[in-house]
């Protein structure tokens, strides 16, 4: 967890939509978007950084799945 409340968990393998669950018990399903512009707190953790787009989750990439940091190549 990070200094303003925001937890840090680790994608399972082709994760599209968050699944923290709130209060309630109920997954927020928020779509996880790429972000590109963080914190230095979370630069930390490396350069593929996703988040949540509802509850602001942070998410770190699978280690099974292959990086999406490279250039593309034609």
């Amino acid at each position: 967890m990070l200094e303003d409340g925001a937890k840090v968990k680790r994608r399972v393998p082709r994760m599209r939509a968050c699944d923290e669950k709130d209060s309630k018990g109920e997954i927020c399903s928020g779509h996880l978007k790429r972000w590109f512009r963080y914190p230095e707190e979370v630069a930390k953790f490396g350069s593929e950084i996703y988040r949540c787009e509802r509850c602001h989750t942070i998410y770190l990439p699978n280690s099974e799945e292959p990086r999406r940091s490279g250039t593309l190549s034609w």
